[in-house]
């Protein structure tokens, strides 16, 4: 199946914007020093012992680096996927979940180290931007046009040419929804038995009412779960980082301003800290929620938790419900405006790591997630007949379905290619193109800052914000006394130089346009 590209309007506009994509960074290479090698002919990276004809390629096996739970029948899924990948790319497979709470450590530590791994998944919310600068991530122009074929002619050409870096693709993205939207997936039969109206829910000042009712009659639930970011995430507050959320400076996606700051210093941000610290104090918000490696996932599973905030699109709850075996108990509220930004096209994607030491059979195996539906559905749901059942698009659950159910389907190749539960809209992907039409464009769509001239600043930064955000973001510590100090340790460590050069490049990037 391939994904129907949409005619409408909003695409168009999105199309005139991301086609004229970095004019500001693209005036330099944007090379990192310690990025693979490459021929100074043509600029190109350097070829690996393979031959490029499928027909001749030697056995190989594919490491895949991904932020999940592990699955029980994980070894059952990589046996089913090499029978497939050695008929058609003679590979076979090595699937390498990481838990999210270590996900941002060991890939760190994976990209430091110079390990030896394929494809890894990368995000503009999980710092890819600041890792292409590293040199973790080749450049795929090439092995794209050359292994590519199902990737560009399924996928959006927004996608692409949003996830840019210096006029480069250094991951290739997931086809999925390209609007984006922030709100909660709550336990709806958790409402209806405490005779909870959640029709009048539309702010998260709203849900104050609705915790406070769960904490006193549901004590065995946490009314809000969250690890990270709580109504401060970029996809609920609105922010656009400008292509990568981990380098401080935004504007907002759903406003007209050009101006870049710290979000820390934004009205927004602050009502939104203020919030969620009430929140903490009154217990509504999990009190690890600083500290957990218990991704939101998990805690679903395991039957304790009421609400956690989601970047929403159609069928969220059913996806989350489906994964933490809570079918036809879950239901999402939007609460904010829907937005398009480079923030979207670039916050699901595959790059090759350059450690890789076959890139054209890591570029053939993510070519195939876009283009071949069995071995897709195979990654994402696991064994027909085993992990469900198929009724021609629609899949029904079994009592090994938890054995393998990753719910992350968001993460690989092509969307449009999936199953679809059988308690999901059996309309869902005709609804995934109409929720992509006519959101809010942010001004900077098209737009990456390119890191590399405020590179020390940028990891001065980091070690501050890995010690300050998420404590402050989930609500943990008190804001009066610690914003100020974190605020002034990020001046210190460069902040006002990184804002400035931000603010240069997207200048450029406006006046180009």
């Amino acid at each position: 199946m391939k994904q129907v590209k949409s005619k409408g309007s909003m695409l168009l506009l999105v199309m005139m914007a991301v086609i004229l994509v970095l004019s500001a960074c693209s005036s330099s290479s944007n090379k990192p020093a310690n990025a693979p090698s490459e021929n100074p002919a043509t600029n190109k990276p350097a070829e690996t012992e393979q031959t490029s004809t499928e027909s001749e390629l030697k056995p190989y096996q594919l490491s895949l680096v991904y932020p999940g739970t592990p699955q029980k029948d994980e070894k059952k899924i990589e046996d089913a996927l090499n029978k497939l990948l050695t008929e058609k790319i003679n590979a076979t497979i090595d699937l390498r979940p990481i838990d999210w709470g270590a996900w941002d450590d060991k890939i760190n530590l994976m990209v430091a180290s110079r390990e030896e791994v394929d494809i890894v998944f990368t995000a503009q919310w999980n710092g890819h931007a600041k890792y292409v600068a590293k040199g973790a991530f080749l450049d795929l122009g090439d092995l794209i046009q050359k292994f590519g074929q199902g990737i560009t002619s399924s996928q959006d050409p927004a996608f692409l040419e949003g996830a840019k870096i210096g006029g480069k693709n250094y991951a290739v993205p997931t086809s999925k929804e390209l609007a984006a939207a922030g709100g909660i997936v709550y336990r709806k039969d958790v409402t209806d038995e405490l005779g909870i109206d959640m029709t009048n829910v539309k702010t998260p000042q709203d849900l104050d009412a609705v915790y406070a009712v769960v904490k006193e009659k549901r004590p065995d639930l946490t009314p809000l779960y969250t690890t990270a970011g709580a109504f401060n995430s970029h996809f609920f507050g609105n922010y656009d980082f400008l292509g990568d959320s981990t380098i401080p400076g935004a504007i907002l996606k759903d406003a007209d301003g050009t101006s870049v700051m710290a979000v820390e210093q934004m009205d927004r941000y602050k009502e939104f800290l203020q919030l969620t610290r009430d929140f903490f104090k009154k217990g509504y918000i999990n009190a690890d929620a600083a500290t957990t490696q218990v991704s939101s996932g998990d805690a679903w599973k395991a039957g304790t938790v009421f609400s956690t905030i989601e970047s929403l699109k159609p069928g969220k709850d059913a996806e989350v419900a489906s994964a933490s075996n809570l079918t036809g108990k879950l239901a999402q509220i939007t609460m904010n405006e829907k937005t398009v930004a480079t923030s979207e096209t670039a916050g699901s994607m595959l790059g090759i790591s350059s450690t890789s030491k076959d890139p054209e059979r890591a570029m053939m195996f993510i070519n195939l997630l876009h283009e071949d539906k069995e071995i897709n559905n195979l990654l994402n749901f696991g064994i027909e007949g085993d992990h469900y059942t198929r009724n021609g698009e629609i899949i029904t659950a079994t009592a090994n379905t938890p054995n393998y159910n990753p719910g992350a389907t968001w993460m690989f190749g092509n969307q449009f290619l999936n199953y679809v539960w059988d308690t999901e809209d059996p309309d869902k992907w005709a609804k995934f193109k109409e929720f992509n039409q006519n959101p809010k464009i942010s001004p900077a769509l098209g737009f990456v800052f390119d890191s590399e001239p405020v590179k020390a600043e940028v990891g001065a930064l980091a070690n501050v914000i890995r010690q300050y955000q998420r404590a402050l973001e989930t609500g943990s510590v008190d804001i009066d006394k610690t914003l100020p100090e974190y605020e002034k340790k990020m001046k210190d460590a460069g902040l006002d130089k990184v804002i400035a050069e931000k603010q240069r490049q997207y200048d450029e990037f406006l006046a180009s346009k």
